[in-house]
């Protein structure tokens, strides 16, 4: 049964693109959102489009970046379009910077010993959990420099691992809120992450296509439970400076 679109939370932007409408008026309360591509195909942005859309539309965002600094994120908001200064002075959306080092870089015991447990101060970081929408990107970052979690996957247990941040995210969505999480697929096992695909209630894969000398990108929205109207399969879009996301309207076959 599609859910009225008054109890979705709005992307917004009606009059800038058309994502609102091609994801079906919005992301339904409660839900787990993953998001997967390569390197490069659009994660962040799309992660930055929804989140500026949802602050337009009155919805209070936590965006976590493993990968920007507040200074970054604004730089990288402004050149697509999507003024954020006044959403973040006004407390619509909290932006926290993951420093989740270097697992490569340990050179010796005392070092290993303090690696930080990023998972579980991720989920003791009980401020950021206020926000109708949670967003988390990239979320494989966090999982790969994790050392309990490093440590199951060198048990071949990395199943486990997931299952228990798992649970933790089923609690905050029972609340009504959203998470989304943002993965590239090429850097974790399918142990790792079969378990995040299989309890996405929405599971977004994002494609890079070659046709001729153009690459074209692509959102396959492969599982959409509680939509609001019709969601398209399959939304070409590309990533323009000064403008943001544009859907564009041929196809990418």
């Amino acid at each position: 049964m599609s859910l009225a679109n008054s109890d979705l939370f709005s992307l917004g932007l009606d009059d800038h693109d058309r994502l609102n409408k091609e994801l079906g008026g919005g992301i339904p309360p409660g839900s787990i959102i993953l998001v997967e591509g390569d390197y490069g195909a659009g994660k962040s942005a799309l992660s930055q489009r929804l989140t500026y859309g949802l602050c337009e539309e009155g919805h209070d965002v936590t965006y976590l970046s493993t990968e920007l600094t507040v200074g970054s994120f604004l730089d990288q908001m402004h050149s697509l379009s999507y003024d954020m200064v006044d959403h973040l002075l006004d407390e619509n959306v909290l932006f926290l910077h993951a420093d989740i080092g270097d697992s490569n870089t340990f050179s010796g015991g005392d070092e290993q010993k303090e690696r930080k447990e990023l998972l579980k101060r991720l989920m003791e970081a009980e401020v950021m959990w206020d926000a109708d929408v949670v967003v988390i990107d990239t979320f494989d970052a966090i999982l790969r420099n994790d050392p309990k979690f490093e440590a199951l996957v060198r048990q071949n247990d990395e199943r486990q691992a997931a299952l228990e941040i798992i649970s933790f995210f089923r609690d905050i969505i029972s609340q009504g809120r959203c998470v989304m999480l943002t993965v590239d697929p090429s850097t974790l096992d399918e142990e790792a992450i079969g378990p995040f695909r299989a309890i996405a209630d929405v599971f977004i894969e994002l494609e890079m296509i070659e046709v001729g000398n153009d690459v074209r990108r692509q959102i396959n929205v492969l599982r959409f439970a509680g939509m609001g109207e019709q969601v398209g399969d399959t939304v070409g879009f590309s990533v323009r400076s000064g403008t943001g996301i544009v859907i564009e309207s041929r196809s990418v076959a």
